[in-house]
């Protein structure tokens, strides 16, 4: 097995996956218990912050995957291949991608966007600021 750099389609469909794995199991209990519109606890902050903790830890519990990265057969890496770490993942989720992105008001996502897109290496702006980068294994011709 061969690992290359994922790029934005890989990525972004596992990000839709994951989204649609969360927001509905948590909207069907938001329902049962308030009785109100499933969707409503996503506005505000309630979503982001629960799906930057969810970025943040699983991957350091299940080596670099989370839900929609498993399905896809990509994962998250650090450069050099050393495992993953709290702070790697601290700086890659809630500094590269929350925080920046809140601060930059979306700016840095599109530009990160651009990066996967056109960058040989395939690495976003959070990439960059936590040393890391997203793999996908290829099976090697014989």
């Amino acid at each position: 097995m061969e690992n290359q750099h994922a790029g934005f389609g890989i990525r972004f469909s596992a990000d839709i996956i994951d989204t649609l794995i969360l927001t509905i199991p948590i909207s069907t209990v938001f329902f049962l218990i308030e009785g109100d519109s499933p969707f409503t606890w996503m506005m505000g902050w309630t979503w982001p912050i629960i799906y930057t903790i969810y970025l943040t830890l699983v991957p350091l519990v299940w080596s670099g995957y989370i839900i929609g990265k498993r399905i896809f057969k990509i994962k998250v890496r650090r450069i050099g291949e050393e495992g993953l770490t709290l702070k790697t993942m601290v700086l890659r989720e809630i500094v590269g991608k929350f925080l920046l992105s809140n601060v930059t008001f979306g700016i840095s996502t599109l530009v990160s966007m651009f990066m996967i897109i056109f960058r040989e290496d395939k690495r976003a702006i959070h990439d960059l600021i936590a040393g890391t980068y997203v793999s996908r294994e290829q099976n090697r011709c014989a």
